[in-house]
């Protein structure tokens, strides 16, 4: 959980990378922290938006109160959830087979899995959903350990897991709570009886949090509000065309695969042998894992475009299935594809870092960025001696997938930092901007909430191009009633001049000319060819 936290930590918390659907959430929890209302959620531009529950704002939220509004604190808990999930797998599986052998490899194989690490970098609520799934899976595994003798601990569990996952993302934790506990009431190995999941104090309370959100917002906005909510989680997603379902299970099915490399092909050796033992000593386990496995790939494939992401609410219980796979077919006394496996990640470890070293020495960097280099590469040779002596082979191989990340952050730095919203916050402190002068936004909105978390809610700025595209016109009507506006390059040449001050608020690479900026790095005038080949922002004051 610590290697985790450590080595994905550097590109989580900065806007190295900004995935879209995080300015809902950042843009949400601003707003909330302006006008003081925790309910309602609003987007960038001032509209209502209740396509999603409130779990994932108030992580935000909560993520703003305790440490000022900022990138850091943005993604701060997501990248705990993340961290979390390597934790609970690691529990899920130790209650199922109390074994630390699988529950160690169960925890290798998901902290090195792509999707949750790309996850726990963004404030969005992929992360959390499959953490809060991970941890109903262990309330289940509870039940599949002891049956009608389980523990209440578990149903507590089991129930108030749900009810979370339900307030992060809504249906899709209803739908997966619900086959495990019809799977668990009929399965032919060893059935739950009916009356033990009647617990009612953890069903009330479980309840209550469920429909808690959803029960205030009928109250304050009416059954209207439930109309954006049910386009986004069926209307809006499922899809009745045959050939996108097709296609979408099919690179469903291709994902699932592709995001367990190498280990899954590392338990392809001794497959029918590992399955049968497995199967012998758990079948309830087995039937649970593939049938929650089949349900997000139909889930998936039901989507009218499928994301990765989608996957993660059952990657962890998929890991400790391949996990007691790999145990079961004895894969630690074949060392050589996890040697090749583990080679394979470290030499690209090896040039990422020396990549990174070549692009900061070439334009400067802080004390920061090279120690977090020397830390990189004295983690690297360490994994290299492991390799190197056939020692801690499973280990080496999932840190070697962790010190990518925690090395590329090292690149990214100088091609994403200072991104805008730093460089406008610095602007505006440099140029005592009065936070009395409503600010308004044109450009991309993605950009516009990184602006927003950076000004942070001493500042009221709106997005006048929002989601909804506006004829030129509409723009400059709006914008007419801002004393300040930030906007995009392209679209400078539709505002007067004559009646604003313009500054250059932000310069940025733009992504399009990367290959050609990183060829001119020790060019003298590349700061010139940056501003000639970038992204600018500039900051308009009426006159």
């Amino acid at each position: 959980m610590a290697a985790f936290a450590v080595l994905v930590g550097p590109f989580a918390l900065s806007f190295h990378m900004h995935f879209p659907d995080e300015m809902y959430y950042t843009d949400a929890a601003v707003k909330m922290l302006q006008n003081g209302d925790y309910l309602t959620t609003y987007l960038g531009n001032g509209e209502l938006r209740f396509r999603k529950p409130i779990g994932t704002y108030w992580v935000v939220l909560a993520g703003f109160k305790l440490f000022g509004v900022s990138a850091l604190s943005s993604r701060i808990f997501f990248l705990l959830a993340g961290a979390l999930t390597v934790g609970a797998t690691y529990w899920l599986a130790k209650l199922l087979f109390e074994d630390k052998k699988t529950a160690g490899i169960s925890a290798l194989i998901i902290a090195a899995n792509p999707v949750l690490i790309l996850s726990a970098t963004r404030s969005i609520p992929d992360v959390l959903l499959g953490l809060t799934m991970t941890a109903s899976a262990v309330g289940f595994a509870g039940l599949i350990r002891f049956g009608d003798q389980a523990p209440k601990k578990y149903l507590w569990i089991l129930y108030l897991s749900l009810a979370l996952a339900f307030e992060t993302k809504g249906l899709p934790a209803l739908a997966l709570g619900g086959l495990g506990v019809f799977y668990l009431l009929f399965n032919p190995w060893k059935k739950v009886s009916f009356k033990t999941f009647l617990h009612f104090p953890s069903l009330a309370l479980a309840i209550f949090i469920a429909l808690f959100w959803f029960v205030a917002m009928w109250q304050i906005h009416g059954p209207t509000y439930l109309d954006s909510f049910v386009e986004d989680q069926v209307g809006g997603r499922v899809t009745s065309r045959y050939l996108l379902i097709l296609k979408n299970g099919m690179l469903a099915v291709g994902i699932l695969i592709a995001i367990f490399i190498p280990w899954i092909l590392l338990v392809l050796p001794k497959i029918k042998e590992s399955t049968r033992k497995a199967w012998s000593e758990n079948a309830v386990f087995f039937g649970f894992a593939i049938l929650w496995g089949l349900a997000i790939l139909g889930m998936g494939a039901m989507t009218a475009k499928f994301y990765e992401r989608y996957l993660l609410p059952v990657a962890p219980v998929l890991a400790v299935l391949l996990g007691w796979l790999l145990v079961k077919g004895e894969f630690e006394f074949r060392k050589l594809g996890l040697k090749i496996s583990t080679w394979f990640f470290l030499f690209l470890c090896l040039i990422v870092g020396v990549f990174g070293f070549w692009i900061n020495f070439q334009l400067g960097s802080t004390a920061w960025v090279y120690l977090q280099l020397a830390a990189g590469f004295a983690i690297l040779s360490y994994l290299f001696m492991l390799t190197i002596r056939s020692e801690k082979l499973p280990k080496a191989l999932s840190y070697s997938f962790l010190l990518l990340f925690f090395l590329l952050s090292t690149v990214t730095a100088k091609i994403s930092l200072p991104e805008q919203g730093e460089q406008i916050e610095a602007f505006v402190a440099a140029n005592d901007i009065d936070p009395k002068g409503e600010i308004g936004f044109i450009g991309n909105i993605h950009t516009s909430s990184k602006i927003r978390v950076f000004l942070g809610p001493d500042y009221y700025m709106t997005d006048i191009s929002g989601e909804k595209k506006l004829t030129d016109q509409e723009l400059l009507r709006e914008a007419a009633h801002y004393t300040y506006l930030i906007v995009e390059d392209k679209f400078l040449e539709l505002i007067p001049k004559n009646q604003y001050e313009i500054s250059v608020g932000s310069v940025n690479w733009n992504s399009k000319q990367i290959p050609f900026l990183l060829q001119n790095l020790s060019n003298p005038a590349f700061d010139s060819l940056v501003k000639e080949n970038g992204k600018i922002y500039y900051w308009l004051e009426k006159r």
